[in-house]
């Protein structure tokens, strides 16, 4: 039998019995973890309020043993503190909603392996909820620029200059989100489509921080780009995020 603690953010809750839950968190020393949190569906639990979605929260979990993160028994969660909410500012407006909602499952979707750490996937999603719930940037270019970062850190950075396949100096014209990104004129595959170059100037700036360049963006060169970031997340995954069809562009 053991405690362990851990910071993670609510990434979904599922009803369990008549007062319980599974809570899904990715956190900070275990990757994806879940749990079940008793009680938290009756009116007058406290505890449960912690435990929504999009919050940051500081964990205590209380399992048999330590095979017990990845076997079929769960851990409890036995005491929860809030460090952010950040869903009281997200969960009133459609856009930031929708656009959180998205990072949740492409967090989730990434970190695949329960009791894995995945400290570069967590860091970006606790940074991309608190950029999204300040209102700091358009809701779906904090998006974008996630789903960019989590495709880099798990392997798959797509390229919006230099050709992916043989190197040669962009800008390129050509995209391919099979060959990996841009590529030149002699190693376009089928498929490969021919973005604006404001649409790949966008990307890149999205994907290294840029944001004074990503917010003077035009709209049109905006929704180019989620169209490609979409369809290169589909090609990685093999099958598209559910929440990407709700998001407001």
């Amino acid at each position: 039998m053991s405690l362990f603690r851990d910071d993670g953010i609510v990434l979904r809750t599922q009803k369990l019995g008549e007062a319980d839950r599974i809570i899904t968190l990715l956190t900070r020393g275990h990757g994806r973890v879940r749990a079940v949190a008793r009680g938290v569906r009756r009116t007058k639990s406290k505890f449960g309020a912690r435990l929504e979605p999009f919050s940051h929260v500081d964990v205590q979990f209380f399992a048999r043993g330590s095979s017990e993160l990845i076997g079929r028994g769960l851990p409890l969660c036995t005491q929860s503190e809030i460090i952010a909410p950040y869903g009281g500012a997200i969960v009133t407006d459609y856009a930031r909603y929708t656009a959180g909602t998205a990072m949740l499952e492409t967090a989730e979707r990434f970190t695949d392996h329960e009791g894995e750490p995945a400290v570069q996937q967590y860091l970006l999603l606790v940074g991309a909820l608190r950029t999204l719930a300040r209102g700091e940037h358009a809701p779906h270019l904090v998006l974008d620029a996630f789903l960019l970062r989590s495709l880099a850190v798990n392997g798959y950075a797509p390229s919006f200059g230099d050709c992916a396949k043989c190197g040669m100096p962009g800008p390129n014209r050509f995209f391919s989100v099979a060959a990996g990104g841009s590529v030149c004129v002699d190693c376009r595959v089928a498929g490969s489509v021919v973005p604006s170059p404001q649409t790949l100037v966008l990307l890149g700036a999205l994907l290294t921080g840029d944001w004074e360049t990503a917010d003077a963006s035009e709209a049109r060169y905006v929704r180019e780009g989620s169209g490609l970031v979409s369809a290169y997340l589909h090609w990685h995954l093999e099958r598209g995020l559910r929440s990407l069809r709700y998001v407001e562009k």
